[in-house]
């Protein structure tokens, strides 16, 4: 399928991490133009060397809008970052108030400063996209990090309201909803749920995820991050041009709505 975008002006969010990583790489592959944006380079083991990347603090709405007016003209904005408390938050009162802060911060205040800084200019050219990674978490009100299922969920819920904004501008707006991915965020969680167990009970990691796999996933497998770079890119083109406001699962069947 021919996704006509090549040439295209892409920013992607949290481009040196796993599935920021493979959806950069995904657009790249289209012939696209893709600028990066994270607070980390990138890993020497990527093979991203015509990436434009830019070093960056998200929680700085003035670093975000000085890498907008520096890129001009874009044609899509892809939201990969995302980050967890770090605490096992089963009870949730496991967590403090203070473990919330920069959750939200990053998740979803992060998201809206990438959103004021771009959507303006796409409104007033009339097309583009934008797509935000959220979390399964978010629609199952997970208990394993209270903070990060709440910030993406109030993150889907922006997404809705950015889509009925901009639709009057021909401008889409969606959300790619990962399931279980290994990706560093993937190891932070295990980490953080064995920490908070008793010694005898804890799992090694490949024995926590083929647990876990198994117990919520009816497919009963791994997600990659490649899939979410190729239902980014399909997002992205005009094959989509009718799909906005919507938060797609690529989860094994772990969300499933009745």
């Amino acid at each position: 399928m021919d996704m006509q975008l090549a040439g295209q002006r892409v920013v992607v969010f949290g481009a040196s991490g796993g599935i920021g990583g493979a959806i950069a790489t995904s657009f790249l592959e289209e012939g696209c133009q893709v600028a990066g944006f994270d607070c980390s380079p990138l890993s020497p083991d990527k093979d991203l060397s015509s990436l434009s990347m830019t070093c960056g603090e998200i929680r700085d709405y003035q670093a975000v809008e000085c890498f907008a007016q520096a890129l001009g003209v874009t044609d899509h904005v892809i939201y990969c970052i995302g980050v967890g408390s770090g605490v096992g938050g089963f009870p949730f009162w496991n967590l403090s108030p203070s473990d919330w802060q920069r959750v939200l911060e990053v998740n979803l205040l992060g998201a809206v400063h990438a959103a004021h800084a771009f959507a303006p200019a796409m409104a007033e050219r009339r097309r583009g996209s934008f797509l935000f990674l959220v979390s399964v978490a978010a629609q199952i009100g997970s208990p394993t990090d209270p903070p990060y299922s709440a910030a993406k969920a109030g993150l889907i819920n922006f997404m809705q309201c950015m889509a009925r904004d901009l639709a009057a501008f021909d401008v889409r707006v969606n959300a790619l909803s990962p399931g279980m991915v290994q990706t560093p965020l993937n190891r932070s969680v295990w980490q953080a749920v064995q920490s908070g167990l008793p010694e005898d009970q804890r799992l090694d990691y490949q024995s926590w995820t083929d647990a876990k796999i198994r117990q919520i996933s009816p497919l009963g497998r791994w997600q990659t991050a490649q899939e979410y770079g190729a239902m980014a890119v399909y997002l992205a083109s005009q094959h989509a041009r009718n799909i906005t406001g919507q938060t797609i699962n690529i989860d094994g069947g772990q969300v499933m709505h009745s």
